[in-house]
């Protein structure tokens, strides 16, 4: 049974996998999604589930985690290669689905789904390098060794976003671990991450290891949250809720990961080659729709080229084609529903009303291909100074401000004066600039001659300030927080 139910050609009913079984919600309600390129095309409809379908895959996770504890980690390693190689098979099909629901072009999607199946593979290696330390003891004839153990049942929360990406940099490493998953998707884009499951079902996880639940946060989520079985949760979201999760945790004080806002910003001076670095402005604010956590939402600009570099950004901006992700050429898609659609324009009026200048973009588009979705052109704001909300609120869409520099002290200044610390990026040909700016911004990936989003699978995510709690993800370190040490002391 692979969770599904053909019910028209362009829309199919979804469940819940919980304990091994495809079942729906215990109230039997759903909710629908739609293509934001196209609202006439209803995708699917899932579960509205609630607290008691969060307790019943609560339940299953406990019941089979020591299960899927006892299979040797080097198996465990070997099922989730299997569930990459699924995966990799249909990842033309899961790249369409990804486009479908959340909007992103189909080169995006397809590079998207290429990652989950390099993330699966990477943490299939780490069954084989889950390693302890062994370590001289003080006393005679006495061995010290360290052992990792699974912490049991964990609640992995998901964005919309990466709707496969981050489902799988959160259950990889959890399962790798020896843990049991409860894995709640975004209910805006779900698909994907039931993909995901799919693929590692048929790979060989212990039934009831795996689950997948839909519905609202306020229910499903908050039972993950407070749930005693809970012994940990990975959270990638909004600030508001993220910090709303860090109160309940420290209540039954569980460990708790964060993953939350962003306002990133790129310096671009002087010296730098300005193509490239518009190139790279371009790439980190616009692509994806500017719907990333580490895209580039400010560009702080040295003062000799702020006119120039202004007037490159402006003219490339308006070459962008926006559009429906499955069509060729496509530089943007929507996004992702209304509510985001109308956050970004007001921001757009807001940056106005505060007295920066429009240079480019900011308009629902509406006619034509567009009239169906939720687009609009991306916007450039100029002249933008450092206090307005544009440049400290995170946007979430294809808006980036514009803000002038004095020199490379003035610019960290500004970039550091804000309540994130994610990502950041320099445009320079100096490299004593580039290890000033990478030794004092407050950022946890800082990128040199490169797009402040765009990170890779191997090596560890995570920022500082208001955009992260608790330790990285991603990279060799993910695991440590899906495990605790057990010391043992052993005299022979």
């Amino acid at each position: 049974m692979d969770g599904r139910t053909q019910v028209r050609v362009m829309s199919e009913t979804f469940r819940n996998f919980i304990g091994g079984a495809w079942v729906g919600s215990s109230s039997g309600r759903t909710f629908e999604t739609r293509n934001p390129a196209n609202t006439d095309e209803v995708i699917g409809s899932y579960p509205e589930s609630d607290a008691a379908d969060a307790r019943e895959a609560i339940g299953a996770a406990r019941k089979a985690q020591p299960i899927w504890a006892a299979i040797p980690a080097p198996k465990r390693g070997e099922i989730l290669h299997r569930a990459a190689n699924i995966l990799e098979s249909r990842a033309d099909a899961v790249a369409r689905d990804m486009t479908r629901e959340e909007g992103k072009t189909l080169p995006e999607a397809r590079g998207e789904v290429n990652r989950a199946v390099n993330i699966l593979r990477y943490y299939g290696g780490e069954g084989a390098r889950l390693s302890g330390q062994l370590t001289p003891s003080e006393r005679d004839r006495v061995v010290i060794q360290t052992l990792r153990r699974p912490l049991g049942v964990v609640g992995l929360i998901t964005p919309w976003n990466f709707p496969i990406a981050i489902p799988a940099w959160k259950t990889a490493p959890a399962l790798i671990a020896g843990n049991a998953v409860v894995l709640k998707p975004s209910d805006l884009a779900p698909l994907c991450a039931l993909r995901l499951v799919q693929a590692l079902d048929e790979a060989g996880v212990t039934k009831g290891a795996l689950n997948f639940i839909t519905g609202p946060g306020s229910k499903v989520g908050h039972e993950i949250v407070t749930n005693p079985s809970v012994k940990a949760i990975s959270f990638t979201g909004s600030v508001a809720t993220g910090s709303g999760i860090a109160v309940e945790a420290a209540k039954r004080r569980v460990r708790v990961q964060l993953e939350m806002g962003g306002k990133n910003p790129t310096v671009v001076l002087a010296d730098a080659d300005i193509p490239d670095a518009v190139a790279n402005v371009i790439n980190s604010a616009f692509f994806s729709t500017g719907q990333r956590c580490t895209a580039t939402s400010r560009v702080i600009v040295e003062a000799p080229i702020a006119e120039e570099f202004t007037q490159a950004l402006v003219k490339r901006s308006r070459e962008l084609k926006v559009g429906n992700g499955l069509e060729a050429g496509i530089d943007l898609g929507p996004s992702v529903d209304e509510r985001q659609l109308a956050t970004v324009l007001d921001y757009v009026a807001i940056g106005q009303q505060e007295g920066a200048r429009l240079a480019c973009g900011g308009e629902r588009l509406s006619t034509g291909v567009h009239a169906r979705g939720y687009f609009s052109s991306p916007a450039v704001l100029a002249d933008v100074r450092p206090a307005m909300r544009v440049a400290q609120e995170e946007i979430f869409g294809p808006v980036l401000a514009v803000l002038p520099a004095r020199n490379l002290d003035d610019a960290i200044g500004i970039a550091n004066d804000i309540e994130f610390g994610l990502s950041a990026a320099i445009c320079t040909r100096s490299l004593t600039s580039a290890y000033e700016f990478l030794n004092r911004i407050e950022a946890g990936l800082v990128m040199v001659n490169l797009p402040s989003a765009g990170v890779e699978y191997h090596v560890p995510f995570g920022g500082s300030k208001g955009s992260s709690l608790g330790m990285r993800e991603q990279g060799p370190v993910a695991t440590d927080f899906y495990t605790e040490l057990k010391t043992v002391y052993l005299k022979y």
